[in-house]
């Protein structure tokens, strides 16, 4: 598999070392260098690239405001010489970040993670199982495990893992798997993200209390500010 990279950095240097990083790396290719980020928000509008790496502080136009103008197919790394940038990056749902000056070890570890997501999601559109309306497939045990969607109350983050839990007396399923793409993944079914933790199902949702705490299963799960507007829109 190879991958289609995008850079966008004000600074030339900062543009030719990730393109000499994307040359190095066998399943990356370099499509595109911008300095200008004005001039790349169209381009990529047009052709988006299957992974950006975005520089976050730039004139005009910000990496941050430019990442809401992508679509969800394209990974974003975002490249900062701020580290305070980190926790932001993660806010606006970015596959990684990368402090400058960025090191080629980071830097693969932090494309691999964008590969891994595709290849996962390649291998689920040819492999696994098709998804019904009502459920969909996972790994789990070396094994592709239904996941029930109408019995599906919440899933949790841990660390690398996910866990799904559902109504009784179903078990809980555990799966390797980030957050930010299982979010993706549910989001059309009727699940929100609350926390950096927790993504629930709104249709389970027994109450939400004054303290914007959610009341799901025997779970009390808080919404937190970065999910709250998003969370009320869609629940009212």
């Amino acid at each position: 598999m190879e991958l289609n990279c995008v850079v966008i950095d004000d600074e030339p240097q900062a543009v030719e070392l990730l393109k000499n990083y994307i040359a190095r790396t066998p399943f990356l290719k370099f499509c595109a260098g911008y300095t200008d980020s004005v001039e790349a928000a169209s381009q990529i509008i047009k052709n988006p690239p299957d992974i950006l790496f975005l520089d976050i502080q730039m004139p005009d136009l910000d990496g941050l405001e430019l990442s809401k103008m992508v679509l969800k197919q394209t990974k974003i790394i975002f490249t900062t010489a701020f580290k305070q940038y980190a926790f932001e990056s993660y806010d606006v749902s970015a596959a990684d970040y990368l402090l400058k000056p960025s090191s080629y070890a980071k830097f693969l570890k932090s494309t691999q993670k964008c590969l891994e997501w595709f290849e996962m999601k390649v291998s689920a559109e040819t492999s696994a199982p098709k998804n019904s309306g009502n459920d969909i497939f996972v790994k789990s045990d070396g094994m592709m495990v239904r996941v029930n969607l109408s019995e599906l109350l919440y899933v949790c983050g841990l660390k690398d893992y996910v866990k799904f839990v559902f109504r009784p007396p179903i078990k809980p399923v555990i799966s390797l798997m980030t957050m930010k793409n299982l979010e993706e993944m549910l989001l059309p079914y009727g699940f929100l993200r609350v926390n950096r933790s927790y993504i629930v199902a709104t249709d389970k949702i027994k109450s939400v209390d004054k303290n914007d705490c959610i009341c799901i299963g025997d779970e009390i799960i808080h919404v937190t500010d970065i999910y709250k507007d998003e969370f009320y829109k869609h629940l009212f």
